[in-house]
């Protein structure tokens, strides 16, 4: 028996969490003597699932497959470019960082025979453009061509559309426009100070956009005449490309231009690149041209042919004054004429040099190369007396002379001093045994006078006229013909077959280019003219003395171009005209054309006035005037002096 001292004292049991009962069984409660239920114990956490991967090989396979092919394409287009085209792609590489600007040859001077400046090139500039510094990317504004414009176009008299279209060309590369050329250095600095002005407040005015910052400017030359219109007609234009365009710049515009040169340097940003160096190979300048010309004579011609057209209210006038020993050209006045520093104001038929352009038929001046003919062949002489009815028939027309009168009994040279139709065409019927042989042996001399024919100028527009074959000439034409109708000339000719008989027959082809100056600043002379004797020595004194007798004797047509002191020698023409709008005759062509002094002529001036129509339309009237007050000029200017000899004093008619 076990003592109750020994025992154990029995172990309390501390409740723990109930467990959770099993699903399907009723969870007892507990009763009195029941055991105490057991403490829930907590659920262990789920253990976590593994994602088993699967094997990375075949994906670093695809990717080294991938990266190997980029690889190979970047080999094949490095050997392509390092090793193939590798002379191609340097060269390109080397255009775009290298530009080449041409340097344009200063354009070489023209001055008159005294070395007076009549056309002349000054310094300008050519308004130049990058595009590409336009755009949004440059300027961070989307209407950059059009804020340049705006600003640019009232300096350039420009259309501001126009400027827009050339910095925003349909080329998005192109690094190069020309805005405006050749000008002024006023209008380059005007647009350099607003690019400046604009790019300081740009510095601190983030709103403030520098749109003028791809405007640029390139050195050139630009073409003045500093005297206005005098002599436009010989010198012509230079246009905007900088070539001639009419009269001497035209004709030698070669000779003038000179050569180009080049500069080729690195640029960036449409700026030179100085660090990198550059090539220039340099312009050779133009040759300077002196021309036969006096510009004092020039002067004096153009006044005068002007302010009688404008008198007259002719459509238009020409004035030639010429050196009758050496055929140079000393004066050659147009009227209307323009002034080629500003052709916006010319008129398209005042362009041009109408003195060489115009063919019209000459009339009565035309007669001295019938009389000549008439001496030359020994069908008469200055004495023959012929007899003039007031009408003559021939052919199947009616001929009169410009006023009607009695029958007249004139020696051949009063035929000329009174200009009578009727006289020349009994004359020139002399000079054949028939009208047909008579024409060709008349037409045989308008040739060697020139007539049909090129001056020998080369003068760009030059017209040669209209001289038919005389086996064609019409019945009414070879009886015209010899007083100037029918036939058509120019300005240039008719004052060359003057200047013929007063060279003593000797024809000299008239010339306008004394010689030229190149860089060297040595005078080349130009060459020599071609001469060619028409009439005899003996049979060009007589017509000299015939036409003196145009002007002294009383009876003359051309007393009006008298000059005190000096023998002068000329002839009055005054013919129906053709109008070149219809092609019918409208009005008349006025002239006179001689040469002084007579017994030793040095000067030969001609003008001719096309359909006056106010006042007098007789050439003896309106020109004869004209023709003195330019020959007396021009005898001063060359400081000739009268002879002292008296005049020859043929007589003009005869007592039958």
């Amino acid at each position: 028996m076990t003592k109750v001292s020994d025992r154990e004292p029995p172990r309390r049991r501390v409740p723990g969490p109930a467990r959770p009962a099993r699903p399907g069984t009723a969870r007892r409660r507990p009763g009195p003597g029941a055991r105490p239920a057991r403490r829930p114990v907590p659920a262990r956490p789920a253990a976590p699932q593994v994602l088993r991967l699967g094997s990375p090989r075949p994906r670093l396979r695809m990717v080294s497959l991938a990266l190997t092919l980029v690889l190979i394409a970047f080999v094949v287009r490095l050997l392509q470019v390092q090793a193939v085209d590798a002379g191609a792609y340097a060269a390109k590489a080397e255009q775009n960082r290298y530009v080449v600007h041409t340097l344009a040859a200063e354009r070489g001077g023209i001055t008159d025979r005294n070395g007076v400046a009549l056309a002349a090139s000054v310094d300008a500039y050519d308004i130049t453009a990058d595009p590409t510094m336009f755009t949004r990317k440059q300027l961070k504004v989307g209407d950059g061509p059009e804020q340049a414009a705006a600003l640019l176009a009232p300096i350039l008299g420009l259309d501001q559309a126009v400027l827009v279209r050339k910095l925003r060309p349909g080329d998005k590369k192109l690094q190069y426009v020309r805005l405006a050329g050749r000008q002024t250095p006023q209008v380059w600095t005007q647009i350099k100070d607003l690019k400046a002005a604009l790019a300081k407040k740009a510095q601190t005015d983030d709103a403030t956009v520098n749109a003028l910052a791809g405007v640029f400017a390139d050195p050139t030359s630009r073409r003045v005449y500093p005297n206005g219109d005098l002599a436009a007609g010989i010198l012509g234009w230079v246009n905007a490309d900088g070539k001639g365009g009419g009269g001497v710049e035209q004709q030698l515009n070669q000779l003038l231009t000179g050569e180009d040169g080049k500069i080729r340097y690195a640029q960036s940003g449409g700026r030179q690149v100085p660090t990198v160096g550059s090539t220039e190979t340099p312009a050779v300048p133009g040759s300077d041209v002196e021309l036969t010309i006096d510009r004092d004579i020039q002067w004096a011609a153009q006044n005068a042919i002007t302010e009688q057209v404008r008198k007259s209210k002719a459509d238009r006038g020409y004035v030639i004054v010429q050196d009758t020993r050496t055929g140079e050209i000393l004066a050659m006045a147009n009227s209307p004429g323009f002034d080629p520093n500003d052709l916006s104001e010319a008129s398209p038929s005042a362009l041009g040099n109408a003195a060489l352009q115009d063919a019209y038929e000459p009339g009565s001046t035309a007669k001295v190369m019938s009389m000549a003919a008439v001496l030359e062949e020994n069908a008469a002489t200055p004495l023959t007396h012929v007899t003039v009815p007031n009408r003559l028939h021939r052919g199947d027309r009616l001929f009169k002379d410009d006023i009607d009168h009695s029958t007249w009994s004139l020696t051949l040279n009063g035929v000329l001093a009174k200009s009578s139709n009727i006289g020349t065409i009994l004359a020139t019927g002399q000079l054949g045994k028939t009208q047909r042989e008579a024409n060709r042996v008349l037409s045989s001399y308008l040739r060697k006078f020139g007539i049909g024919g090129y001056t020998g100028l080369g003068f760009p527009g030059e017209t040669r006229g209209i001289l038919a074959a005389p086996d064609s000439w019409s019945t009414s034409q070879q009886y015209t013909i010899p007083f100037g109708q029918g036939v058509s000339i120019n300005a240039m000719q008719a004052a060359s077959v003057y200047s013929t008989i007063a060279n003593g027959g000797v024809r000299v082809e008239p010339t306008l280019v004394r010689g030229t100056k190149g860089a060297d600043e040595r005078f080349t002379p130009a060459a020599q003219p071609k001469k060619t004797r028409v009439i005899s020595a003996k049979t060009a004194k007589s017509l000299a003395q015939m036409l003196e007798s145009v002007v002294d004797d009383q009876e003359g047509t051309g007393t009006k171009a008298r000059i005190p002191g000096y023998r002068v020698a000329g002839k009055t023409g005054t013919a129906n005209r053709v109008d070149p709008a219809t092609g019918k005759y409208k009005g008349y062509t006025s002239s006179f054309a001689g040469f002084a002094p007579a017994d030793n002529p040095r000067v030969t001036v001609y003008c001719a006035i096309q359909n006056a129509t106010e006042g007098s339309y007789f050439g003896g009237q309106i020109c004869g005037p004209i023709y003195k007050q330019v020959m007396e000029f021009a005898l001063k200017t060359l400081q000739v002096p009268p002879t002292g000899a008296k005049a020859a004093s043929l007589p003009v008619s005869f007592k039958p």
